[in-house]
């Protein structure tokens, strides 16, 4: 059991964005293309945060919770996502999308994990933009999952204060 409070916790990197300039410059592009409006942001935002609890992060649970608040969604919503598949809260869209996302960042021993049924369930409800923009949106919070895993950012922090000093 560790000692270590909340208050004295650090992450194990300093912030990766100063170490590697570039990566702002990459997490910009991402988002330009994520939000070219062909889906909607609360729909990223979802997928996003179904990500969060699948690789069970609490940071980037809390930080996607984050998001979706601020973009409007309401808590039983935020709240409904965990549980996707039983709460009729969610539009068929977005179904199709945590569907998606559930089968991109769960293994399947059984096979594909994107079957052909999926993909055309996911084709009835976007057109080939927004399809290919919520699978950009899927592998953006897949491209940060790893620097949110390894270098273990502080939850719910300032991006200032996420990562420890050099």
């Amino acid at each position: 059991m560790s000692s270590t409070t909340d208050r004295d916790r650090v992450s194990r990197l300093p912030n990766p964005a100063i170490l590697v300039p570039e990566l702002g410059e990459v997490g910009a592009a991402l988002a330009k293309a994520t939000g070219n409006g062909s889906v909607p942001a609360r729909t990223i935002g979802l997928v996003q945060l179904r990500v969060g609890h699948l690789v069970g992060s609490d940071y980037l649970t809390i930080l996607h919770t984050g998001n979706l608040r601020k973009a409007g969604d309401t808590e039983d919503r935020i709240a409904a996502v965990a549980a996707w598949r039983d709460a009729t809260c969610f539009t068929e869209p977005e179904r199709a999308a945590l569907a998606l996302t559930d089968a991109v960042f769960t293994p399947n021993p059984d096979g594909e994990r994107v079957s052909d049924d999926l993909y055309a369930q996911a084709s009835a409800h976007y057109d080939d933009t927004s399809l290919t923009t919520l699978i950009l949106a899927i592998g953006q919070v897949g491209f940060f999952l790893p620097l949110a895993l390894i270098g273990d950012p502080l939850p719910g922090k300032p991006p200032a204060e996420q990562w420890r000093r050099p």
